[in-house]
C-alpha cells in the first residue's frame, strides 16, 4: 500500500517541470507577445505612412518591393541606427545619420505601453502583477525578435542600416522603454533611482536630484524647467526665422518637388524634422550654434555659406551668412529666460521645499543653482547628440550641433543667471515671511539646524487577520443539547453536559473578579449542586 500511495501522490520530475512551467510562463509569454506585438504595430505605421506616398507619388523610383525596404529603414532610424546609401552617384557608400526625434516618439511609446500593461498582468482583475524582470526580459526579446528580421529585411534596399549602429541602438531604446514602462507600472518606486544616484552622487547632491519622498528634487525640477524653456524658445525661434524668410521657403518647396504629392511628402518630412530644428536654434542662441558641415558653423557671431546644402525649407530658416548684428545679438535673451526660470525654482525651493535642511543657506541654494545648471546641460547635451549626425561624405560628414559645446554653454549661462536670481527669490521670500516695516526683525543670516531631525513616528498600522496557525483557540463551551427523545433514558444524555457544567465551573473559581488581583468572598463559597435534591431541612453541626 505505501507504495502504491508513492507513486500516486507523489510526481515525477517531467510532471513536476511542466507544473512550474505553466504557472510561470504567462508572465514571459505575455511579455514576448507584447514585445513583439510593439514592434509589429511600429512597423506597420511606417509602412503605411510610406506606402500612402509611394501610391500617390506620379513618378515612383521603384516598386511595392523598394517602398517597404524605405520602411523598415526609416523604422530602424527612428531607433537612432545610422543608414547607408549605396547608389549615389560617386558609387561609394554616404551615411545618413540625423534621426527625426519626432518619430522616436513612436517606437519608445509602444515598447512603454507594452512593458506597463506587461507588468500590470491582471492587476485590474485583482490578480498578482507578472514580477518585474520577466515583464521586462519578455518584452525586449520579444522586440528583438521582430527587429532582427526587419533589419536583414531592410539590409537588401537602397537604404542600408549600418550594423554597427542597428545592434548598439535598437537593444538600447528596447531596455530603456521597457524599463521605464516596467518601473511605471510599479508605480515608479525611488529605491532605483536611490540605488543609481548613490553610486554617482554625493548624499548633499542626491537629494538635490531626488527627494526624500521619490518625487524629483528641486534642482531636477529646475533643471527639467530651463531645458524645456531652452526647446520651447528654440521653436519660437524658428518660427519667426521661417516666417522672415517666408520667400524663400516657398521657393524650396517648389524646386525640391512638383505636385501636391510631393509637396506633402516635403511637408510631412519637415513636421517630422521641427523637434530637430528647434534644437538647433537652442543651440544656436546659446552661442556655440550648428554645423552645416564640416568647417561650416553658424553662430550669432557670424556665418558662413554652405554652397552644397540643398534647398529644404527648414534650411531657409539658417541666418544669412556675414558678420553677426545686434539683431542676431538678441538671441541671447533666451539662455537669460532660461536662467531665471532655473533660479526662480531653486529660490523657491530653498525655503518651501528644504526638507530636512530647513531654510538653506546662500552656498547651499548657490550650490543647488549650480547643480540645476549642470542637469540642464547634460539634458541640452544629449538632444544635441540626439538631433544631428551625418549627411554623407566629406563636407557634409558632420551635421548639425555639437553635442559638448551646447552642454557647456548651458551649464555656464544657466549657472551663472540662476545663481544670481536664486539667491534674489530667496531673499525676496524671507522679506516677505518676516514682515515688513515694524514687524518682526529679519535675522542677518539664517543657519540651518544642527540637529538631526526626529522623523516622524509611522501611524499604528491596522493588525491584519492572523492565519490559521496563529488563531487564537476559541473557549471552551457546552455544547446545543440534543433533541430528547420520549424512550430515551435520562441520564445517558445529561453525561457530557455535567462534564461541561463543572468545567465552567471551575474556570469561574479560578478566575479573578474585576482583575484586581484578589479573589471575592463569592467565589470562595461553595456552589450548590444544581442536580442535587432541594433539601431545606436543619442539619446536624460538624
Amino acid at each position: 500500500m505505501a507504495g502504491v500511495i508513492q507513486t500516486t501522490v507523489r510526481r515525477s520530475m517531467p510532471a513536476s517541470l511542466l507544473l512550474r512551467v505553466r504557472h510561470r510562463s504567462p508572465g514571459l509569454a505575455c511579455g514576448l507577445v507584447g514585445g513583439a506585438l510593439a514592434a509589429g504595430l511600429g512597423l506597420a505605421a511606417f509602412t503605411v505612412l510610406v506606402m500612402l506616398l509611394w501610391v500617390s507619388s506620379p513618378y515612383p523610383d521603384s516598386g511595392p518591393g523598394g517602398a517597404l525596404h524605405v520602411a523598415a529603414a526609416l523604422w530602424l532610424l527612428a531607433h537612432g541606427a545610422e543608414l547607408v546609401r549605396v547608389d549615389t552617384l560617386s558609387g561609394a557608400p554616404s551615411p545618413m545619420g540625423v534621426p527625426p526625434l519626432l518619430l522616436a516618439a513612436v517606437p519608445v511609446w509602444l515598447l512603454h505601453r507594452a512593458a506597463r500593461d506587461t507588468a500590470e498582468g491582471g492587476a485590474r482583475d485583482n490578480a498578482p502583477p507578472v514580477p518585474g524582470r520577466i515583464a521586462w526580459t519578455g518584452v525586449v526579446l520579444g522586440y528583438l525578435a521582430v527587429a532582427a528580421p526587419a533589419a536583414l529585411y531592410a539590409a537588401g534596399g537602397a537604404l542600408r542600416p549600418s550594423w554597427t549602429w542597428t545592434v548598439t541602438c535598437v537593444p538600447l531604446v528596447a531596455v530603456v522603454a521597457a524599463g521605464t514602462g516596467v518601473w511605471t507600472a510599479y508605480g515608479r518606486p525611488s529605491g532605483p533611482l536611490e540605488q543609481v544616484l548613490g553610486a554617482v552622487l554625493p548624499r548633499g547632491v542626491r537629494h538635490l536630484v531626488l527627494g526624500p519622498d521619490g518625487r524629483p528634487g528641486v534642482a531636477a525640477r529646475a533643471a527639467a524647467a530651463g531645458a524645456t524653456v531652452l526647446v520651447a524658445g528654440g521653436a519660437v525661434l524658428l518660427t519667426v526665422s521661417l516666417g522672415w524668410h517666408l520667400g524663400e521657403t516657398r521657393r524650396a518647396f517648389g524646386r525640391l518637388t512638383e505636385g501636391w504629392s510631393g509637396w506633402l511628402a516635403v511637408a510631412l518630412l519637415c513636421v517630422v524634422l521641427l523637434p530637430n530644428a528647434a534644437v538647433w536654434a537652442a543651440a544656436y542662441a546659446l552661442g556655440p550654434g550648428f554645423l552645416l558641415g564640416v568647417g561650416v558653423p553658424v553662430t550669432p557671431l557670424g556665418g558662413q555659406g554652405a554652397p552644397l546644402l540643398p534647398p529644404f525649407p527648414l534650411l531657409a530658416a539658417v541666418p544669412d551668412p556675414g558678420a553677426g548684428t545686434a539683431l542676431h545679438g538678441t538671441v541671447a535673451a533666451l539662455p537669460l529666460t532660461a536662467g531665471a526660470v532655473v533660479g526662480w525654482y531653486v529660490g523657491r525651493g530653498s525655503v518651501t521645499g528644504g526638507g530636512r535642511f530647513g531654510i538653506w543657506t546662500t552656498g547651499r541654494t548657490a550650490g543647488a543653482a549650480a547643480c540645476a545648471a549642470g542637469l540642464s546641460g547634460v539634458l541640452l547635451a544629449l538632444l544635441a547628440g540626439l538631433a544631428g549626425g551625418p549627411l554623407g561624405t566629406a563636407a557634409l560628414a558632420r551635421f548639425g550641433p555639437v553635442w559638448w559645446q551646447v552642454g557647456l554653454a548651458t551649464a555656464v549661462w544657466l549657472g551663472l543667471t540662476a545663481a544670481v536670481t536664486a539667491l534674489t527669490v530667496r531673499a525676496w521670500c524671507l522679506r516677505r515671511s518676516y514682515g515688513r516695516g515694524g514687524g518682526e526683525r529679519r535675522p542677518d543670516r539664517v543657519v540651518a539646524p544642527r540637529r538631526r531631525p526626529v522623523p516622524p513616528r509611522p501611524a499604528p498600522r491596522a493588525r491584519l487577520p492572523r492565519g490559521r496557525w496563529f488563531e487564537r483557540k476559541p473557549g471552551r463551551s457546552a455544547p446545543a443539547p440534543a433533541p430528547v427523545a420520549d424512550d430515551e433514558p435520562y441520564l445517558l444524555l445529561d453525561d457530557d453536559g455535567d462534564r461541561d457544567h463543572d468545567d465552567r465551573d471551575q474556570g469561574d473559581r479560578g478566575a479573578l473578579p474585576d482583575g484586581t488581583g484578589s479573589l471575592g468572598l463569592r467565589d470562595l463559597c461553595p456552589r450548590p449542586d444544581p442536580l442535587a435534591p432541594d433539601d431545606t431541612g436543619p442539619r446536624p453541626p460538624a
